[in-house]
């Protein structure tokens, strides 16, 4: 009765964690969260006045699909900000990265055509390939190449079928950023194939030493996907953006017409004032606090005995090593969190190779909380 794509669906491994996590806080018990990639800060208040202004004003009809001009213009004045000019005609306001991933593969992949993903990178990545009946194929990556691939790797696994491949910088879950020049060689090489590289860069913002502001100061003709979630903290809010070639805009216009009519109308007036002073003040004070935890965590963890191999580039992630305590993933997670209260996310959500060695800790939640579960897990591993 159901498609067979849903066959090939694996769960969301870290939502389970959450659900769990959360009947555990039901029961009266006190969790720290280390699993969901999503900032604990509420929406920067500008933001949210933005909003309520627009609903107040009744901002509440459709907008064109590529979303309204003056948020097009916004992003295209942050781009401008960043030394790259991007017209705001390449610029498509999304219902989150997520919708910006469905168009992205809609307009890209045909049936059958392969998308080369990273392994580990996040999980979701192939459930859109799948959806437009085309075929994910992972590409491994290793701390030797700070789990990002080289253009080596991706011409190895590319193929007469492959037609894309997506990647991530910053990425998740490692935090790793891909160097200037690998990305310019991986885009040349591409090019040469006559495929197309989808670039995710929904963390541009939370970064510590990047070698790079965006890839579009880079490369030209890659698609580059963003988001309003992280660095901006508007995750419930569901908006994002692509960046297109020029060529691309009338299909991916056409597509987001009739895929979502229109991303949503009060969060993308309230995304207006995400660029404002106040509002950018506010969204890099936050990230430096992003970079404290990072140093906190990363330390604490390895007086606990655990190798992060990559010290991330931005994101807030750090990718641990686990197998000094002579679990794999899953169960170290499954025993962290029902028997000391910690939710962590096994590797296997992200991958399959070393994942069994590998769990995500997010540092988004608080310092105390961090002290707190750095306690419980020096209790756990002392037996």
């Amino acid at each position: 009765m159901l498609a067979l794509r849903t066959s090939k669906i694996t769960p969301f491994r870290v939502m389970q964690v959450l659900k769990t996590a959360a009947e555990l806080e039901a029961q009266g018990h006190r969790v720290v969260h280390f699993e969901v990639g999503e900032p604990d800060f509420a929406t920067a208040e500008p933001i949210v006045r933005a909003g309520q202004a627009a609903l107040a004003q009744g901002y509440t009809k459709y907008t064109e699909a590529t979303g309204i001009a003056p948020l097009r213009q916004a992003i295209s004045d942050h781009y401008c900000e960043l030394g790259v000019e991007v017209p705001i005609e390449r610029i498509c306001v999304t219902s989150g990265a997520s919708g910006g991933l469905m168009l992205l593969s809609a307009l890209l992949l045909d049936p059958q055509d392969q998308l080369l993903i990273s392994d580990p990178g996040y999980p979701c990545n192939e459930v859109f390939a799948r959806a437009v009946g085309a075929q994910p194929v992972r590409v491994t990556t290793t701390p030797n190449n700070h789990f990002q691939p080289t253009w080596q790797d991706l011409q190895a696994a590319w193929g007469p079928n492959t037609k894309a491949a997506l990647l991530a910088s910053p990425a998740n879950p490692t935090g790793s950023m891909l160097p200037a020049a690998v990305l310019q060689e991986i885009s040349a090489g591409i090019q040469r194939q006559g495929g197309c590289l989808i670039l995710d860069e929904i963390y541009q913002g939370l970064v510590t030493d990047a070698p790079y502001t965006t890839g579009l100061a880079e490369v030209s003709d890659v698609f580059v996907l963003n988001s309003f979630s992280k660095f901006f903290g508007m995750t419930g809010w569901r908006l994002g953006w692509v960046v297109v070639p020029e060529v691309a805009v009338d299909a991916l216009t056409a597509l987001a017409q009739n895929l979502f009519i229109s991303p949503s109308t009060p969060a993308q007036y309230a995304a207006l004032a995400a660029f404002s002073a106040d509002a950018m003040a506010i969204h890099r004070e936050r990230a430096q606090v992003f970079r404290q935890r990072q140093q906190q965590l990363l330390q604490g963890l390895q007086a606990l005995g655990f190798r992060i191999p990559v010290t991330p580039d931005g994101a807030f992630y750090l990718y641990v090593d686990i197998s000094h305590t002579g679990r794999n993933s899953m169960d170290f997670c499954a025993w962290l969190l029902n028997e000391h209260h910690v939710a962590v996310t096994p590797g296997e959500d992200f991958g399959d190779h070393d994942a069994q060695r590998y769990v995500r800790f997010a540092f988004t939640t608080d310092e105390a909380s961090i002290d707190l579960g750095l306690r419980r897990i020096a209790r756990a591993l002392a037996g």
